[in-house]
């Protein structure tokens, strides 16, 4: 069995019975959004299911009309894989990738264009302010004000009690601070006067893939969470959101197996005491 993916502008394929690949190089291998060259983009896959089975089809994913689907375990033990992605990423790419919770469609906190991009894809209306999806602490700090310490008279410090159970699934409404561009929070079109600072939520997975990406990442990424378009369910399984948002415009899936429809815990911290404004999956920890 052989594998092929993705990494640059070059063709890689690795044989099972080889520790080492072979390289073949693909003339003019750059993706559409890096201008000024176009290529054909190869999927990545493990398994073989029939469910699956026309994602596994190297033409099917010439961005002209396809993405690029990859299979990863959910452990990330194959986070190579992953590699091609965080560059997408970096260029511009908006795409899916699995949470600890449910999946989302996500894109470089830095770049202008994809979030406008992410915004038409899933039909979000630029008044609606984005989540930021964080590898650490260190990222919260950088752009939100950071959790409420405690002042010494009588306000609790909430980070002690926050720092417990992240990584996991909760989603914090933060004051979004001067680092957060303000694109992600901001109102009206693409032509209007951006708003003025306010609040962000939040995330900060506990997922072996999302957390491998974010890695690698030089900054959080924008996130979405995805339902059917024409019904107000969540959107589980990987197969189906590419066939309902490939089309669309999405640059690549991250296929880390079917979720369970249980979104994120979202608790407003901006104002004492916290409220809980969605009650969704609980921490173990």
């Amino acid at each position: 069995m052989q594998t092929l993916f993705v990494c640059g502008d070059k063709l890689w394929r690795f044989h099972a019975d080889s520790f080492f690949g072979s390289r073949l190089s693909l003339p003019t291998t750059h993706l559409p959004f890096w201008p000024p060259r176009r290529s054909s983009v190869v999927s990545m896959v493990v398994k073989r299911s029939p469910k699956r089975l026309k994602y596994t089809t190297g033409s099917r994913f010439t961005k002209e009309d396809g993405l690029v689907y990859i299979e990863a375990d959910p452990s990330a033990s194959d986070s190579w894989k992953l590699e091609p992605i965080v560059n997408l990423l970096k260029q511009g790419a908006v795409g899916v990738i699995p949470t600890d919770t449910l999946y989302a469609i996500v894109c470089d906190l830095r770049s202008h264009s994809a979030i406008e991009r992410l915004r038409r894809i899933k039909n979000i209306e630029a008044s609606k302010p984005l989540s930021i999806l964080c590898h650490s602490f260190r990222d919260i700090d950088k752009y939100t004000t950071g959790f409420p310490r405690g002042d010494g008279q009588g306000h609790a410090n909430l980070f002690k009690a926050v720092k417990h159970h992240l990584p996991g699934p909760y989603t914090f409404i933060l004051i979004a601070s001067k680092e957060l561009p303000k694109q992600c929070i901001r109102f009206g079109t693409s032509s209007a006067k951006y708003a003025s600072r306010k609040n962000v939520g939040v995330h900060m997975p506990d997922d072996a893939i999302c957390q491998a990406i974010l890695k690698e990442m030089d900054a959080p990424l924008i996130c979405t969470s995805i339902k059917f378009q024409k019904e107000d369910e969540w959107m589980i399984d990987p197969v189906i959101i590419a066939d309902t948002y490939g089309p669309e415009g999405l640059d690549f899936v991250v296929d880390g197996g079917v979720r369970v429809a249980d979104p994120s815990t979202v608790v407003d911290m901006t104002k004492m005491p916290p409220k809980v404004l969605r009650q969704g999956k609980n921490c173990k920890k």
